[in-house]
């Protein structure tokens, strides 16, 4: 993640995808509207401890400069705010609104005014389900495979409707035995119309 925000100019476009385990664990620092920090784990998590979302936001999201963007895709248990983003989208149908999630008191965790952007496998309090459906054999998220899915098949998809394909797909990906409820989410460091701006990496 540091080598990916390291340099970073007026123009980059940064891409950071982590498809394995996340958690959630704790809020001390009092900057979470649900009381918990998300997490991912990494390999060695279990000597080294996971890498908290106030880790994650501060190392590739606040030095994002004026001009670079950055897309996250993030396939893991509850893993709806693991960038810290600002604002949460929550989509029924053709509806959408912007939710704020910044606390007054807590510290700024929006990009030093570049555009951050995060897909995550599901919202904060929901896990995220593996799949053998998109490959025939290995198994994969189904949200990475969902994404997947949905540019391949879609040209020119805004991001309303990549977060819907997404949201159509993974049901037709889980296995027939789980009961895993699972509903991809869309974050960013600023509100836009998700259905009119195009998804472009």
């Amino acid at each position: 993640m540091r080598w990916l925000a390291q340099d970073c100019q007026p123009g980059d476009s940064l891409v950071f995808h982590y498809s394995g385990h996340g958690s959630r664990q704790k809020d001390y620092n009092k900057d979470e509207l649900d009381g918990f920090d998300e997490t991912i784990c990494p390999l060695d998590h279990e000597t080294e401890g996971p890498i908290i979302d106030d880790e994650i936001n501060a190392t590739i999201v606040r030095p994002l400069p004026r001009g670079a963007k950055l897309h996250a895709i993030i396939d893991s248990c509850y893993s709806g705010t693991v960038l810290d983003l600002p604002f949460v989208c929550k989509i029924n149908s053709e509806e959408y609104k912007w939710e704020d999630q910044r606390i007054p008191t807590a510290c700024y965790k929006g990009t030093s005014d570049g555009i951050a952007l995060s897909f995550s496998a599901c919202s904060d309090n929901q896990t995220s389900a593996s799949t053998s459906a998109f490959s025939g054999k290995d198994v994969t998220g189904a949200m990475t495979s969902s994404f997947i899915q949905a540019v391949k098949n879609e040209p020119c998809l805004t991001y309303g409707r990549l977060l819907t394909a997404m949201g159509d797909a993974i049901p037709s990906l889980m296995p027939n035995d789980t009961d895993v409820i699972q509903e991809p989410q869309l974050s960013a460091s600023e509100t836009f119309d998700i259905f009119t701006k195009q998804f472009i990496l």
